[in-house]
């Protein structure tokens, strides 16, 4: 569960850091995306060679080294249409608020059994302060905004399918190795999807740009997902994609911080409902059978 929570934590940092990479090297969020996954991915491959694991063995770890990519490179790229369509706000919260709906359902269906009560409660607390917290999405075409809600709910269903795949450990790959090389595979389908769409920009770089770019690649992407995965081996899914509503409030507190952003009584409201529902998550508790 420690695992979990820091790794929730650390994702919190990916919007300001992002954001601030963005800026610096002139890059537009698909962009970003890709060098975060890319970055990320080679500090992991690397990490996982020194230790010796670095090397995938068998057909199984293979498999699940291009699911994991594949899903990532939905997840991100899924994500960053939504946000031009719908805007970030109502984009996080269909995306990150539709990731425990997608596990707790998936796992009720394969378990054959009625969801936990638990988990649907936490669930649901959860939901709503993140509606508080993120408040309501903007005026848009009926059309435009149909099309952005599918778009930001594959990504959030990707997002569950990693949660939900990433659970089960294969033999002869770490999890560091499995994250490495997924990663890779992600930022690289999304480097060709952009290309392929006529975006090709040169980045600015600065010593600034580096140094973000780095942080951008430890902290929520590398540290982040290390920390995910170990901490799923020893946690239901649903449980897992709660404690991923600290990342919406991580990111909140930080811009407040960092970027001056101001957080009004409803918003303040629904963080607490968010914190509630990560620690009403993280008890002890006996699933039914």
């Amino acid at each position: 569960m420690p695992a979990l929570v820091t790794a929730g934590l650390l994702w919190g940092t990916g919007g300001v850091l992002g954001t601030a990479f963005g800026s610096a090297a002139g890059l537009p969020p698909t962009a970003v995306a890709a060098c975060r996954l890319g970055g990320g991915g080679l500090l992991l491959v690397a990490y996982a060679i020194a230790g010796g694991t670095g090397r995938p063995t068998g057909a199984p770890a293979l498999r699940r080294i291009a699911v994991i990519g594949v899903l990532a490179a939905v997840f991100q790229g899924a994500y960053f249409v939504a946000t031009s369509l719908l805007g970030v706000a109502a984009a996080t919260l269909i995306a990150i608020g539709s990731a425990p709906v997608v596990c707790v359902a998936v796992e009720s269906v394969g378990a054959r059994r009625r969801p936990d009560p638990v988990a649907v409660r936490t669930v649901a607390v959860g939901l709503v302060g993140l509606v508080f917290l993120v408040g309501a999405p903007p005026d848009v075409a009926a059309g435009t905004a149909l099309l952005g809600a599918l778009t930001a709910l594959l990504s959030g269903s990707s997002f569950a399918a990693i949660t939900l795949v990433g659970r089960r450990p294969v033999v002869g790959l770490s999890e560091s190795a499995m994250t490495g090389w997924s990663f890779l595979l992600g930022g690289s389908l999304l480097v060709v999807g952009f290309t392929m769409a006529g975006g090709s920009p040169t980045p600015t770089v600065t010593a600034a740009s580096i140094a973000l770019l780095v942080a951008l690649a430890v902290f929520p992407t590398a540290a982040a997902y290390t920390f995910w995965f170990r901490g799923l081996r020893t946690s239901p899914a649903s449980t897992a994609a709660v404690i991923g509503l600290l990342e919406p409030l991580t990111g909140t507190v930080l811009a407040m911080i960092v970027l001056g952003e101001r957080l009004t009584v409803v918003g303040l409201i629904g963080a607490a409902l968010l914190l509630v529902a990560v620690v009403d998550t993280s008890r002890p508790r006996t699933v039914r059978a």
